[in-house]
């Protein structure tokens, strides 16, 4: 296979009702497929009742309210359903999946999917799938590149770092179609990352984060938190976290 980013790029995102994957819910969530030149072909969106309240602070975050989300969001299981077919879609035509912090989106999603009753993304392959993927996470990417840059990595954070338009933060749609952009950008400042197939730069990944999560729960248990633990999984943390 070629360079990661010389072909069509898929932006995937999820606005939810908290920050913990395994136990909120999907409130929004966007896949947009974008071309090399920036052309977005397709876009699909969702809007979902999670079936359980949102939290004021999601609400502040994305706009959607409990009452918004009951009465013109589809049925959870629906959305988790087609969001996954999506996905597996992408991934069966040899599309990276893009995911700004993708072991959450993907932790999450298959949350959602276990929650229902309904068949996780290894199983939605036509052909046998022993994982998933490939996936781009620029986080972990940027991380990786540029790892003693001072400052925040949220995806506002890293579009002002690359030039990456971002027109409306917290918009499934917006993010997604940024996290291509950041990750296309990194690929451009980063010519050993940019030569990488979709494999190795998602095998890379994996090392990466797990790299990182070791620096991060070493630097927790300095600053006193003797017992913090960072998962060190990516793309999918398991369902049932190690103690």
């Amino acid at each position: 296979m070629g360079e990661w980013h010389g072909g069509t790029l898929a932006g995937f995102d999820l606005e939810t009702t908290g920050t913990e994957p395994r136990e909120a819910r999907i409130v929004t969530a966007a896949v947009v497929e974008v071309e090399p030149d920036g052309t977005v072909v397709r876009r699909s969106l969702w809007l979902a009742d999670p079936g359980v309240a949102i939290p004021e602070q999601a609400t502040a975050i994305h706009g959607i309210t409990t009452a918004q989300a009951a009465a013109d969001g589809r049925p959870a299981a629906e959305v988790a359903d087609e969001i996954a077919t999506t996905l597996a879609g992408l991934w069966d035509r040899g599309i990276p999946v893009v995911a700004y912090n993708a072991a959450f989106d993907l932790t999450l999603l298959t949350a959602e999917l276990h929650r229902h009753g309904l068949p996780p993304l290894a199983d939605r392959s036509g052909t046998a799938r022993t994982g998933t993927g490939p996936v781009v996470d620029p986080l972990t990417i940027d991380r990786a590149v540029d790892r003693y840059r001072r400052g925040k990595r949220t995806l506002e954070a890293a579009c002002a770092e690359y030039g990456v338009v971002l027109s409306d933060a917290h918009d499934a749609g917006a993010d997604a179609l940024a996290a291509v952009g950041v990750a296309r950008a990194i690929a451009a400042r980063h010519p050993k990352v940019a030569a990488l197939s979709p494999a190795d730069l998602h095998v890379r990944q994996i090392t990466w984060y797990a790299r990182w999560a070791e620096d991060f729960q070493s630097y927790l248990r300095r600053q006193g938190t003797p017992d913090a633990r960072i998962d060190p999984t990516w793309p999918l943390r398991p369902l049932t976290p190690a103690v």
